[in-house]
C-alpha cells in the first residue's frame, strides 16, 4: 500500500515538474516546492463510498494555496466533495493538482451566485464566479443552480446533481447558507432547501450552514434527514456531542443524509482554511 502510494506520487510530482519546466510563469505556482508525498493514511485512491464537504476560504492568501487544498482532498479522496467559497479559477487549479500531482480525476458542476474581482480575481469587467463547486469522480447529471431569494449580506444558493455514490445513484446538494447573526434569512434558506430535499428518497446535503445544530433554523433539515456526526443532535446538549468543524470551536458544516445510513465520520482540521475538511464514509449494504 505505502509503495503503490510512494509511487502514484512521485510520478505525479515529475509531472508536475515537467509542467513547471516546459510552462514557466504560466504553470500553477507553488508545484515545485510544496510536492510531497500523502500523509500515511490518505486513501490511495477514490473511495466509492466516501462524501465530503468543505468550505476553502475565500478570500485567503499564502503561497501554494490551491496546491495545499488538492494535497487536503487527495489525502480524503471522497468520491464526491462540495466545497464552498468557491472560486472557479481556484477550483480548476486544485483540479489539475488532482489530476497531474495525484491522478484523481473530478469532474466538476459550478453553482456561481455572484462574479466578484475582489474574491475571485480577474479583470474588473469580467470578474470570477464564486459560490458552489460539486467534484465528482463519476458524471453528474440533472445539474441544478439555485440562488436563494434573499442571501442577506452576501448572495447565496445551492447546487444540486444526480451521481453515484457506493455505486448507487443519489441527488446531492451543496449549500452555503447566509453568515452569522443571520438566522432570519437562514431560516427563508432552509425552507427553499429543504422542500427540495423532500422530493427525493436519497438525498446527501453538504454544506456550511453558518448555523450550530441546535439554531432553529436548521429544524426543516433535522426533519428531513440526520447528520452524519453520529452524536450530534439537534438539542443544546445534543450539541456538546457534535465534533467542531471550525476554527473557532463551533459545527457549522454538515453532511445530512436522507435514506441512506453513515459508517464513519471524520474532520480533518487544516491549515488551508478556517473550516475543517468533513467526510463520512456510507454503509455499503442496507443504505
Amino acid at each position: 500500500m505505502v509503495l503503490r502510494r510512494a509511487a502514484r506520487w512521485a510520478a505525479g510530482a515529475m509531472a508536475a515538474v515537467c509542467m513547471v519546466l516546459l510552462l514557466g510563469p504560466s504553470a500553477p505556482s507553488g508545484v515545485g516546492p510544496l510536492a510531497r508525498p500523502l500523509p500515511f493514511d490518505a486513501a490511495e485512491e477514490v473511495v466509492p463510498d466516501r462524501v465530503g464537504t468543505w468550505n476553502i476560504c475565500n478570500p485567503c492568501g499564502g503561497s501554494g494555496l490551491n496546491f495545499g487544498r488538492a494535497t487536503e482532498i487527495a489525502t480524503a479522496a471522497p468520491q464526491v466533495i462540495g466545497l464552498q467559497e468557491a472560486c472557479v479559477r481556484d477550483v480548476e487549479e486544485i483540479r489539475a493538482y488532482l489530476e497531474d500531482v495525484y491522478g484523481l480525476v473530478y469532474r466538476v458542476e459550478y453553482g456561481t451566485v455572484l462574479r466578484n474581482w475582489n474574491r475571485c480575481g480577474g479583470l474588473p469587467w469580467w470578474p470570477g464566479g464564486f459560490g458552489q463547486a460539486i467534484l465528482s469522480a463519476a458524471p453528474m447529471t440533472d445539474r441544478v443552480s439555485v440562488e436563494y431569494p434573499d442571501g442577506g449580506s452576501e448572495d447565496r444558493g445551492y447546487l444540486a446533481v444526480t451521481t453515484l455514490v457506493g455505486g448507487r445513484p443519489v441527488r446531492v446538494f451543496n449549500t452555503h447558507l447566509a453568515q452569522r447573526r443571520q438566522g432570519e434569512v437562514r431560516a427563508g434558506q432552509v425552507g427553499v432547501l429543504a422542500a427540495e430535499v423532500a422530493r427525493h428518497d436519497r438525498a446527501i446535503v453538504l454544506g456550511d450552514f453558518n448555523a450550530v445544530p441546535h439554531a432553529p433554523e436548521l429544524g426543516p433539515m433535522w426533519a428531513l434527514a440526520p447528520d452524519t456526526d453520529p452524536g450530534c443532535r439537534p438539542s443544546a446538549a445534543g450539541a456538546d456531542a457534535c465534533t467542531s468543524t471550525t476554527d473557532w470551536n463551533s459545527k457549522f458544516d454538515y453532511v445530512f443524509l436522507r435514506g441512506i445510513t453513515p459508517r464513519t465520520h471524520r474532520v480533518r482540521p487544516s491549515p488551508y482554511s478556517d473550516h475543517h475538511l468533513l467526510h463520512t464514509d456510507l454503509a455499503r449494504a442496507g443504505g
